[in-house]
């Protein structure tokens, strides 16, 4: 038997003997996300459909429909049917090991890691002889990683209060207020959440609000601010003194910021913008761009199979008319960070190598992190396969004072 991967080798750990029991359940869930239903909402149907399930249940109810959405092309190829018990039947038989004798992997990792083939080109076309190693690890689930909220505690306290919640932790690597949480906690069911001692945010991800370098009294404008895990951060690093500026197009998103923001206790400096001033000049920007978000592909095992190649190409254009946006908004001496969550050229240093060269009055700054982080330009570059994180780019440009 040829040597498993690691994500294989998670299949194998996992005990499947409660299966029988929701099979049924499972195979009619996976139905409607081969047709194209997001697979995190299937299972959460499928959850609330079955309230008696046990522990045990649920949790294998989880691994098989969300195991079967990310590898169905593999399943595909070693099944007679592409039926969802047949595939059932193919994933638990050749990648768990839990039936059967297994068929020997497909030589081409396209299909033996289970992607479509126009988005292993992309891999290939980013990341080189890195491809095959980045599609690899984002096979696996992503640790649990949280930023201590510095407004109220330090990393260590969040570690000794969440010990005392029967949650083990320890330091993220690079990023100086987070943990990495052990196991798969209820992590907003926690106490400490509730009461705004952290935020679920992946280290790479830190490091991108890290690179605008914030200190109390600044004037920061978070552009694409969403939901507000980068946007906390900043507030975090202001220290609730000076001004965050957040805008977005999505004003639910903005709505949920607000409670975020009364919970974390970011309240003088932070400010909800649903128009942008014409006037407004920040010291601090951030475009966190909307993006293809191929960065993230570990969080959602089906996303790959959702995606359009077709609306990953229309990317760049909006990405260019932000930074348009930001460059207008951005202080004279001021700092402009984009930041994406994707591994493709044409939406990372293509955009800001195609800003730079209309926009004299910025340049390229090394982003502060440490060099294994910086790309050859020194712009932040975070890799699961090489780092453990979640995959981000984030450039950083500032702007002459005169």
């Amino acid at each position: 038997m040829s040597t498993p991967w690691p994500a294989e080798e998670r299949l194998r750990s996992i005990d499947w003997e409660s299966l029988p029991r929701v099979r049924a359940g499972v195979t009619a869930a996976l139905g409607a996300v081969l047709a194209g239903r997001e697979a995190t909402r299937a299972l959460t149907g499928l959850l609330r459909q079955n309230p008696s399930w046990t522990g045990a249940e649920r949790g294998v109810a989880a691994e098989a429909l969300l195991g079967v959405a990310l590898w169905r092309r593999r399943l595909r190829h070693h099944s007679l049917d592409a039926t969802p018990d047949a595939l059932l039947g193919a994933l638990l038989r050749d990648l768990a090991g839990a039936s059967g004798q297994p068929q020997p992997p497909p030589e081409d990792w396209p299909t033996r890691l289970s992607y479509p083939d126009w988005l292993a080109e992309e891999f290939r076309r980013a990341l080189g002889e890195e491809a095959e190693a980045f599609a690899a690890a984002s096979n696996l689930p992503g640790p649990i990683t949280v930023r201590a909220n510095s407004l109220q505690l330090h990393p260590e306290a969040l570690g000794e209060r969440l010990r005392a919640e029967g949650v083990p932790s320890k330091p993220t690597a690079h990023a100086p207020d987070g943990l990495v949480l052990g196991g798969r906690p209820n992590v907003l069911g926690l106490p400490s959440h509730q009461s705004g001692l952290f935020e679920v945010q992946d280290e790479g991800s830190q490091l991108v609000g890290l690179c605008l370098d914030v200190h109390p009294g600044d004037h920061v404008l978070d552009l694409c601010a969403g939901a507000g895990g980068k946007t906390l951060l900043l507030g975090a690093a202001l220290k609730d003194e000076g001004r965050l500026d957040a805008f977005d197009v999505d004003h639910a998103a903005l709505s949920r910021l607000e409670h975020r923001a009364a919970r974390a206790g970011v309240r003088t400096s932070l400010r909800i913008l649903r128009d942008l001033p014409p006037g407004l000049r920040a010291t601090h920007v951030l475009v966190d761009a909307p993006c293809s978000a191929l960065g993230t592909l570990r969080r959602g095992p089906d996303f790959r199979w959702r995606l359009d190649p077709g609306a990953v190409a229309r990317f760049p254009r909006l990405q260019r008319e932000l930074l348009e946006t930001a460059a207008r908004h951005t202080a004279p001496a001021g700092r402009l960070v984009y930041a994406t969550c994707t591994v493709r050229p044409a939406e990372n240093q293509n955009v800001v190598e195609d800003f730079l060269s209309t926009h004299r009055d910025f340049a390229r700054e090394a982003a502060p992190v440490p060099p294994a982080l910086q790309s050859p330009d020194g712009d932040l570059v975070t890799l699961p396969h090489r780092h453990g994180m979640d995959a981000f780019y984030a450039a950083v440009l500032g702007r002459r004072a005169g």
